[in-house]
């Protein structure tokens, strides 16, 4: 396995071991919700029974196995690629996210959601769709302005 590599398997457990924590502290939330930064980003419990804006409510463990299978085919077929370290820590994210998501889908039916923005009007989101989001970034960034990271990449 090429050194780069190693970074993906610790950022997907980090990844992974964070959404579980505040996903568990979650329902803990009062109702009102908890000001963090005052009106910037405050913690209210919600629950996603869709995908990205609770679209597709009520398919949610239809949407687990979905993400199941894009999580192994994606990695099945990246494991055989050479890949930059930037981006790959941007799939890693991106990786540890869904497969957070994915989990709360199949296990519970639903994901639980905590963090909400408060200068702007924003559904509520948590650490996975973060990383989610992080990772994306990453990968642009590297997409547009990092050349280098795709050269030896045989796609």
């Amino acid at each position: 396995m090429k050194k780069s590599k190693l970074i993906f398997w610790p950022i997907v457990i980090l990844v992974l071991i964070a959404d579980r924590i505040t996903k568990e502290l979650a329902p803990g939330i009062p109702a009102e919700g908890i000001e963090v930064i005052p009106g910037v980003v405050g913690l209210l419990y919600a629950e996603n029974k869709g995908v990205a804006f609770s679209m597709l409510s009520g398919a949610s463990r239809i949407l687990g196995v979905l993400s199941l299978v894009l999580i192994v085919g994606g990695y099945i077929w990246l494991r055989k690629k050479k890949i930059a370290t930037f981006p790959l820590a941007g799939l890693a994210l991106m990786a540890g996210g869904a497969a957070g998501n994915m989990f709360d889908r199949l296990i519970r039916g639903y994901v639980p959601d905590m963090i909400e923005t408060r200068f702007i009007s924003f559904p509520v989101f948590n650490v996975a769709d973060s990383c989610l989001v992080i990772g994306c970034i990453l990968l642009i960034i590297s997409l547009l302005f990092r050349k280098q990271d795709w050269k030896e990449m045989d796609l």
